[in-house]
C-alpha cells in the first residue's frame, strides 16, 4: 500500500511539474521547432488540457470585474458598446499571451528568466527590457500596475455592493435597512476582503501567476456562468436553481482544487511533496465543476416549479429586448 501511494504521488508530481512554465522554457532549447506544434506540454494529458480550455473560454464570461461593466454605464446603448470593447480587448489579450510566450523563449531564454527576481513571473518585464530597453520595461510595468489596481477595484466594488445590498440588506435585514447602513457595511466588507486577499497572497507567494489565474477562471465559470446562461435563455429557471448552481459550482470547484496536485502531492504544490492528500489527478477543476454547476441549476429548477418563474422570465426577456423599465428611451 505505501509503495502504491508513493508511485501515485510521483506520477502526480510529474504531471504537475510538466505543466510548469520552467519545463516549457527548458523545452524551447531541448525540442526546438517542436515547441511550435501541439502536444508538447499536454501530450498524454488531454483531459487536463480540455479542463484548462473550458475554464479559460467559459470563465471570462463569469468574471465579476467583467460582469460589472453592465452596471457602470448610463444606458443600454453604452452597455452594448462596453461589452463590444471588452470582447475585442479580451480576445487581443489571449492572442498576445501566445506571442509573448514565444517571444520570451526566443529573446530572453530560460536561464535568465529563472535567475531573475520573481522567476517565471518576471517573464513579461524581461521581454520588454530585452525588446525595448528601460522605456519599454517602465511602460509594461505601469500597465501591469494599472491592471492590478483596476481588477482589484472592480472585484472590491462588486463584492462590497453584493454583500451590502443583497446579503445584508435583503437576506439578513429582509429589506429593512437604509442606504447609509448599506454603505457602511460595504466599507467594512472591502476592508475584510482586503485582509483576506493579503493573507491569501502571502500564502501563494512564489506560485506561478498564470496558473493561479486559470484556477480563478475555473471558479468563475463554475459558480457564475450557469446562472447567467439559464437566466437569459431558460424560462423555467428558478431561485432554487440559481442558489444550487452558484453554491454547487463554487463548492465543487474549491473541493476539487483542494484535493488536486495544486495543493499537495507534488514539488510545485502549495504544501509541497511532503504532504499528500490529493486524489483528483487533474490540475484544473473545470471539467468537473462547470458541468456540475449546470446540472445543479437544472435540478434545482425542475424540483422547484414556483408560479413566479415564468412571470420573472417574461419580465426579464421584455426588459432585455426593449429596455422597458430600465431607463428612458435613447437615440440609437
Amino acid at each position: 500500500m505505501p509503495a502504491s501511494r508513493d508511485s501515485s504521488a510521483r506520477s502526480r508530481a510529474a504531471s504537475a511539474a510538466s505543466s510548469t512554465p520552467e519545463v516549457i522554457e527548458r523545452s524551447s532549447a531541448q525540442h526546438g521547432a517542436a515547441m511550435l506544434g501541439p502536444g508538447l506540454q499536454y501530450g498524454g494529458r488531454e483531459l487536463d488540457f480540455l479542463s484548462l480550455g473550458l475554464a479559460l473560454v467559459l470563465g471570462t464570461a463569469g468574471l465579476p470585474h467583467v460582469l460589472m461593466r453592465f452596471y457602470t454605464v448610463p444606458t443600454a446603448k453604452e452597455a452594448r458598446k462596453s461589452v463590444v470593447w471588452s470582447i475585442w480587448l479580451i480576445g487581443a489579450f489571449f492572442v498576445f499571451t501566445l506571442v509573448m510566450g514565444y517571444g520570451v523563449a526566443a529573446l530572453v531564454g530560460p536561464e535568465a528568466i529563472l535567475a531573475s527576481p520573481g522567476g517565471v513571473n518576471s517573464a513579461a518585464p524581461l521581454l520588454a527590457l530585452s525588446f525595448g530597453g528601460p522605456i519599454a520595461l517602465g511602460f509594461v510595468s505601469a500597465i501591469a500596475f494599472a491592471t492590478i489596481l483596476a481588477v482589484v477595484a472592480g472585484l472590491a466594488i462588486t463584492a462590497a455592493a453584493s454583500f451590502a445590498h443583497d446579503i445584508y440588506g435583503q437576506v439578513i435585514k429582509k429589506g429593512r435597512t437604509s442606504p447609509t447602513t448599506e454603505v457602511r457595511v460595504g466599507k467594512i466588507t472591502v476592508v475584510v476582503l482586503g485582509v483576506i486577499a493579503i493573507v491569501g497572497g502571502i500564502g501563494v507567494q512564489g506560485q506561478n501567476i498564470a496558473f493561479l489565474v486559470a484556477l480563478a477562471f475555473a471558479i468563475a465559470a463554475s459558480a457564475n456562468l450557469p446562472t447567467i446562461i439559464y437566466s437569459l435563455y431558460w424560462r423555467g429557471f428558478t431561485t432554487r436553481g440559481a442558489v444550487w448552481s452558484i453554491y454547487g459550482g463554487l463548492g465543487s470547484a474549491l473541493a476539487v482544487i483542494a484535493f488536486s496536485p495544486v495543493v499537495s502531492g507534488a514539488e510545485s504544490s502549495l504544501l509541497g511533496a511532503g504532504v499528500d492528500f490529493a486524489w483528483f489527478p487533474l490540475s484544473n477543476p473545470g471539467i468537473v465543476s462547470i458541468p456540475l454547476g449546470f446540472v445543479l441549476g437544472w435540478l434545482g429548477s425542475v424540483t422547484d416549479r414556483g408560479a413566479e418563474s415564468a412571470e420573472l422570465q417574461a419580465e426579464m426577456e421584455v426588459r432585455a429586448l426593449t429596455g422597458h423599465g430600465a431607463e428612458a428611451a435613447v437615440e440609437h
